[in-house]
């Protein structure tokens, strides 16, 4: 909210009080017209300042002029006292209320009954109608479908919706204030007892304990032995050394921020993988996303025949898929169910991980809309980030993958609960990992609250036009992913011919003589450190699946993963160890897109890139490797019963 308020001099005296000065006769500095407005450009979130501390600008790109036309039987208006409806329309204008007034004689009215105005009238009737409807569904399902489907997961869609309408009518911070109070009362006091020398340690003691305990206190089992486990362990600790050598500036470490990222990232996968209700809310969500790709074979049929989709082509099956999802995901953002999806989860590792407000929204969204357009969500402030939190938006696009093609990866029949988990460890690790790699050591812009700019320049007028953006856009999205999975096949299999005729002529006959084999030798230690057993070959094919990933793209590595023959816990290991952009590929996609936003930050953002990519690889093997220490039955997690 924006405050003009008219003042005195500096003297703090009136002017025309003084002797021997001329009275200044301008109106606008005369006290008595002292007043405060709304800006226009932001909503009332940014006027009453939520504690949540986030602020949404909401453009004026498409509102009516609220200035009325000056005709000449108007203009002794401005020269006589405003009428009252005069009054009331500037009024609304100065609350950015623009209201285009209809002139009919000489009088002026207002288009005041809208659909939306009633709406706004009896809103609170039709959320009662709605939460009513939802409720019966609810009883209804508890009733019929208590023994085949289960409680928790209407259960949990219908608390999601009660508390959203609630809180449409209900202020939130009857619920902030009570939890902040206790968490003041509880554990800001207990750590206020503590040496603050020994918070930090005592933090990291009880991380580690955490994930000891969380595990190791499980039987073993025959593909997740504690042997195994151990090994997984060794590995986040050799990923984090590694990290924490390499850094940028050690001193300035924020400890906290790797220590409270370690321990969600961790308490993700033991809720996924340990826990039957965590099992059964992603499997759920994958059981819609699938469900979801699906109608994409009815437009396939549509326009080909019935026998297509069955073909399991990768043209007919995946990419009308990618199609559909990006539309919908372009409805979704003009409703501004995203948003709002993207703005609490940002507003919540702000708070709990004290990142920026641009870093924790670009995490937070990384996961939904990929590393481009997250990155064009906070595109206001891309040219004034620190070189620190460059690193960080770059990270989080290496270190998980978009939902448009996560939804690909999901149709080719990849588990969808590990990928899913995955995006969604991806975003406190890439906080974490980055702030180890990369701390902050310069004052940021977006320290205190978390923004969300409105694109008013791609802003759709409709739901129709929506749409219609969202198919046009996904079908660049295909087309590019087409022509990339093209070339770079063929560019392998030509280094593949390559190698082969360069070792004829040194009498190396291997058949297996490709890039893919050198890659798998190369990677083969770090399979290792990820907790991949040792028998069958694995250690050598998980390898040369992460070497296909880093080299060439995901895409390519989830294909070769599909058709090899793996153990249990080595698929399951290696499906985390692939969930990310980190490829060579990605890194000039990043510095291009962040470099078109802002040009003048090239170099910084050329500089950091590699570092970046580092940290992205880096944070899915730390996935991967807390996946090897907690699934204790590969096989039951792919099926459809939960894990014991």
């Amino acid at each position: 909210m924006h405050s003009h308020e008219h003042t005195p001099g500096p003297s703090g005296h009136n002017a025309s009080s003084q002797h021997n000065v001329v009275p200044n006769l301008d109106p606008a500095l005369d006290t008595s017209r002292e007043h405060r407005h709304p800006h226009l450009h932001h909503d009332a979130f940014a006027v009453q300042g939520r504690e949540e501390n986030v602020a949404y600008t909401a453009g004026t790109t498409f509102e009516k002029s609220a200035i009325p036309d000056a005709s000449p039987r108007d203009h002794g208006l401005h020269q006589q006292h405003v009428s009252d409806e005069k009054a009331a329309e500037m009024s609304d204008a100065e609350r950015g209320e623009a209201i285009s007034p209809i002139r009919t004689g000489e009088t002026l009215t207002h288009q005041r009954y809208t659909l939306a105005s009633l709406y706004r009238r009896y809103a609170i009737f039709v959320h009662l109608f709605i939460w009513l409807g939802f409720t019966g569904w609810w009883i209804a399902g508890l009733i019929l479908h208590r023994y085949d489907i289960g409680w928790i997961k209407p259960f949990l869609l219908w608390l999601a919706i009660t508390l959203r309408l609630i809180f449409f009518h209900v202020p939130i911070t009857i619920v902030s204030r009570p939890m902040r109070w206790v968490w003041h009362q509880t554990g800001i006091r207990f750590v206020s007892y503590l040496p603050e020398k020994s918070r930090t340690p005592l933090a990291a003691l009880l991380v580690v304990a955490v994930i000891l305990i969380g595990s190791f206190v499980t039987e073993e089992t025959a593909d997740n032995t504690r042997a195994n486990r151990a090994v997984s362990l060794f590995g986040i600790v050799v990923f984090l050394t590694l990290l924490w050598a390499t850094s940028r500036n050690r001193k300035k470490i924020v400890w906290h921020t790797v220590i409270t990222g370690m321990l969600f990232q961790f308490i993700i996968a033991l809720f996924v993988l340990r826990t039957k209700a965590g099992y059964d809310i992603f499997s759920f969500v994958s059981e819609l996303a699938r469900d979801l790709l699906g109608f994409a074979d009815q437009g396939t049929t549509f326009l080909t025949a019935d026998y297509v989709p069955e073909l399991g082509w990768f043209l007919v099956s995946v990419i009308p898929a990618i199609i559909f999802f990006v539309s919908f995901v372009q409805l979704l953002f003009y409703w501004g169910v995203l948003q709002w999806c993207i703005g609490k989860c940002a507003i919540f590792f702000h708070w709990s991980m004290r990142v920026s407000g641009a870093e924790a929204l670009v995490a937070a969204a990384s996961p939904f809309i990929g590393q481009g357009e997250s990155a064009m969500l906070i595109k206001p402030f891309v040219a004034h980030l620190t070189k620190a939190e460059i690193h960080q938006v770059m990270t989080s696009g290496f270190a998980t993958i978009a939902g448009s093609v996560l939804v690909a990866y999901i149709k080719k029949g990849v588990n969808g609960q590990a990928l899913i988990s995955s995006c969604v460890m991806s975003i406190p690790a890439s906080l974490a990992v980055s702030k180890l790699r990369y701390p902050e050591d310069e004052e940021t812009l977006t320290s205190g609250r978390c923004v969300i700019p409105d694109d008013d320049e791609h802003r759709a007028v409709n739901v129709l036009h929506a749409f219609t953006n969202g198919a046009w856009l996904g079908i660049k999205i295909a087309a590019m992913m087409v022509t990339n999975l093209l070339c770079i096949i063929a560019l392998v299999h030509l280094v593949d011919a390559l190698l082969t005729w360069w070792g004829h002529y040194l009498n190396i006959n291997h058949p297996t003589l490709t890039i893919e084999t050198l890659l798998g030798y190369v990677c083969y230690p770090i399979a290792f450190l990820l907790g991949v057993p040792r028998q069958n070959g694995d250690l050598l094919k998980v390898g040369r699946l992460i070497g296909e990933k880093i080299v060439l793209n995901e895409f390519i590595a989830y294909t070769d993963l599909l058709k090899t023959d793996l153990a249990p816990r080595s698929r399951l290991i290696v499906t985390y160890a692939l969930c990310g952009f980190a490829n060579l590929g990605s890194l000039g996609t990043q510095i291009g897109v962040l470099s078109q936003v802002a040009p003048g930050r090239s170099g910084d953002i050329s500089r950091v890139a590699v570092s970046a990519l580092f940290s992205g690889v880096l944070s899915t093997f730390i996935s991967a490797s807390i996946a090897g220490l907690l699934v204790t039955d590969q096989a039951a997690f792919t099926s459809s019963s939960a894990p014991s």
